[in-house]
C-alpha cells in the first residue's frame, strides 16, 4: 500500500505566527506518527518562515518513521543540513528564492549534469534521493539518467483538473509512472492532493510508493481532528 508522509510545514507556520512554541512542532510530529503517518516531511526554506533548521535537527532525534527533507539543493546551507541530519530521503525541488510554494518540477534534461553531481553527494552519504518532476515522459527519462533513486510527481495540475475530468487529469501521471517503473525508478507524488482526489490518483497511478501531503491534511484537521484526518487519508490509499 502507498505510504502517507505528513508534511508539517503548516504546523510550523502557525507556531511561528505568534512566537513561542504553541503548537509544539515536535509533539505534533510524534502525534502524526502515533496516529498512523508512515513518514514525516519537512521543507525548510532559507528564510525559515515555517520549518526552522533547528526543527530539522530536533526531529531527527525523535522520529521513528521515515524522515523526508525537501528543499532547493542550490542552497549550500540546505545541502549541509541534509548531510548533517542524514534523513531516510532527500527530495530535491527547484524552488526559486522567496517562492511561496513549489510550482514546477526539474527540467532533467537541461539540468542533467548538475543533478548528477548533487545526487551523487547525497547517495554517497547513504541518503535515498528523489527529485521533483512534472508528469512528462521525457522528464522521467531524463531523471533516470541522473542517478536518482526516485522521482516525485508534481500533482498540482492533476488536482486542478480533477473535478473537470478525472480520467484525463490522471492520464499523464499514469503514463509517467509506467515509464518510471520501466526505468527502475521509485515513485512518489505530492502537491494539492486531498481527500477528494487522492483515492483516484492512487488507484490509477501504478507503482506509487509514497505521497507527501501537508496543506490539505492540516486544513482538514482543523475540522476533523488530526488523528481522524490521518486515518481518513490512509483509507484513501487503500485499493
Amino acid at each position: 500500500m502507498t505510504r502517507l508522509s505528513v508534511n508539517i510545514n503548516k504546523i510550523a507556520t502557525l507556531r511561528n505566527s505568534r512566537g513561542g512554541n504553541n503548537p509544539d512542532l515536535i509533539k505534533a510530529a510524534l502525534d502524526c506518527e502515533r496516529f498512523g503517518a508512515e513518514g514525516i516531511t519537512v521543507h525548510p526554506r532559507p528564510d525559515e518562515r515555517h520549518i526552522r533548521y533547528a526543527d530539522v535537527r530536533a526531529l531527527k532525534d525523535v522520529l521513528t518513521t521515515e524522515f523526508n527533507i525537501e528543499g532547493n539543493c542550490a542552497e549550500q546551507k540546505f545541502i549541509d543540513l541534509v548531510l548533517e541530519v542524514r534523513p531516510a530521503q532527500v527530495t530535491l525541488v527547484p524552488d526559486a528564492e522567496g517562492q511561496l510554494t513549489s510550482d514546477h518540477g526539474w527540467d532533467t534534461i537541461r539540468h542533467r549534469n548538475y543533478l548528477v553531481g548533487v545526487i551523487k553527494v547525497f547517495r554517497d552519504a547513504g541518503i535515498r534521493t528523489s527529485i521533483f518532476v512534472d508528469p512528462v515522459v521525457a522528464m522521467v527519462e531524463g531523471a533516470a539518467e541522473t542517478g536518482t533513486d526516485r522521482i516525485e510527481l508534481y500533482t498540482a495540475e492533476y488536482a486542478h483538473r480533477y473535478h473537470e475530468d478525472k480520467a484525463a487529469a490522471v492520464a499523464p501521471f499514469a503514463a509517467a509512472a509506467r515509464r518510471a517503473l520501466e526505468l527502475g525508478l521509485g515513485l512518489n507524488a505530492g502537491h494539492d492532493l486531498d481527500l477528494h482526489n487522492l483515492h483516484w490518483f492512487a488507484k490509477e497511478v501504478p507503482g506509487l510508493e509514497e505521497v507527501s501531503i501537508g496543506h490539505a491534511l492540516i486544513s482538514d484537521a482543523l475540522y476533523l481532528g488530526l488523528e481522524n484526518t490521518i486515518q481518513l487519508y490512509r483509507r484513501q490509499l487503500q485499493m
